[in-house]
C-alpha cells in the first residue's frame, strides 16, 4: 500500500490551499484517513481525520479554517485550508488505517510529507 500526497507549496497569509492524498495497492477497505503536520523543531501532531463513515476530528488550531473530506471510490483524502497563518507552516503527512482480513487490527500507512509554507 502506498500513499501519494500532493498540493503543498508557498501560500501568502490569509490564502488557501488544498492537499490531496491517494492510497493505492492491495486495498480492500480503509478505516480512518487523515493528516498530521510537523513544524521545524516540533513533534508531529494530528491536524484532522475522517472515518469511513464520514466522522471528522480537527485540532483546535485549525477548527473553522480547515476541512477534511474523502472520496471512497478513489481512496483519496483531501485537506482544504483557508485563512492560512504562518504558524500553519509545516510538512504535512497523510495516513490511512487499513484493517486486516479479520478486522481485528489496523495497520497505519504513511505518505511522504508535502511542505506547506505560509509566508509573504
Amino acid at each position: 500500500v502506498q500513499l501519494q500526497a500532493s498540493g503543498g507549496g508557498l501560500v501568502q497569509p490569509g490564502g488557501s490551499l488544498t492537499l490531496s492524498c491517494t492510497a493505492s495497492g492491495n486495498i480492500a477497505r480503509i478505516d480512518t484517513m487523515g493528516w498530521y503536520r510537523q513544524a521545524p523543531g516540533k513533534f508531529r501532531v494530528l491536524v484532522a481525520s475522517i472515518t469511513g463513515g464520514g466522522g471528522t476530528n480537527y485540532a483546535d488550531s485549525v477548527k473553522g479554517r480547515f476541512t477534511i473530506s474523502r472520496d471512497g471510490a478513489t481512496n483519496t483524502v483531501y485537506l482544504q485550508g483557508n485563512s492560512l497563518k504562518p504558524e500553519d507552516t509545516a510538512v504535512y503527512y497523510c495516513y490511512a488505517d487499513l484493517p486486516n482480513s479479520s478486522g481485528s487490527c489496523l495497520t497505519r500507512y504513511w505518505g511522504k510529507g508535502t511542505q506547506v509554507t505560509v509566508s509573504s
